[in-house]
């Protein structure tokens, strides 16, 4: 038989801990394949957050730093400064970078700091009980939003690259989905993009990536890649959000 698919190499052989339908397994796949086919194994260093991403270090055969909660940009920035031979990347999700780490996200972007954030937006808190969150839409329901998201008395969702892109420092900004085939290889390429924006020197890159959270949603896995494509699309549009110089 043919093999079509190997596990990549930076992958450590264990199981995940994401629930059934979470994009979470699919993201940290796509990394190492990116790690792997750019030959940069030995040099990459990933800053992982608190949340559902916080295990990375049992998944990924790289160097894993843990960030306290919100943190990540600003681990992620004085571990370039010190080693700025290596690429260093934050994975955080949308409580992370968009609620607690908020300033630290923001003025890393806004210093051209040259690492870069993988943002996975689910729209939720995920793993402290389905939470509102900073990207949660108007009139979802959340655990904290029982009655959907009220613009009064909550406020807008945010969106991550459409503020960013007001800043100097950010050189390369997209927003791309891991529920489809198709979404998934462009995901895979612009991770592969923003990591040679962060080798080029071109400033601070981000990609983010809206993932689909069945549990949280209360949906099974088949509904919640649907309904990234017919609800969450419509409040972050996909595609490129700001790029500085072709990488």
């Amino acid at each position: 038989m043919k093999t079509v698919y190997c596990r990549p190499k930076c992958m450590k052989e264990a199981h995940f801990h994401y629930c059934p339908g979470c994009g979470h397994g699919v993201i940290t796949r796509l990394i190492a394949e990116v790690v792997d086919e750019m030959e940069l194994r030995d040099k990459t260093i990933c800053v992982a957050p608190a949340g559902c991403g916080m295990l990375l270090y049992n998944y990924f055969d790289i160097d894993t730093i843990e960030s306290a909660h919100g943190r990540g940009a600003a681990v992620a920035t004085g571990i370039k400064r010190v080693r700025p031979e290596n690429l260093v990347f934050s994975y955080q999700g949308d409580g992370d970078l968009a609620a607690i780490g908020t300033a630290e996200g923001f003025h890393a972007a806004n210093r051209g700091e040259l690492i870069s954030v993988i943002f996975v937006n689910n729209g939720v808190y995920g793993m402290t009980g389905g939470q509102m969150a900073p990207t949660t839409m108007l009139e979802q329901v959340t655990t904290t939003s029982p009655a959907g998201r009220d613009s009064v008395l909550q406020g807008h969702p945010v969106k991550i690259c459409e503020v960013y892109a007001t800043l100097d420092g950010t050189s390369y900004l997209e927003r791309v989905a891991v529920n489809k085939p198709a979404a998934i290889i462009k995901t895979k390429k612009a991770i592969a993009k923003a990591f040679r924006h962060q080798q080029q020197k071109t400033g601070f890159s981000l990609v983010e990536i809206l993932s689909p959270c069945p549990t949280n949603w209360k949906m099974s896995p088949l509904d919640s890649c649907r309904w990234v494509d017919d609800v969450m699309t419509k409040v972050f549009p996909l595609g490129l959000i700001k790029e500085t110089k072709k990488c």
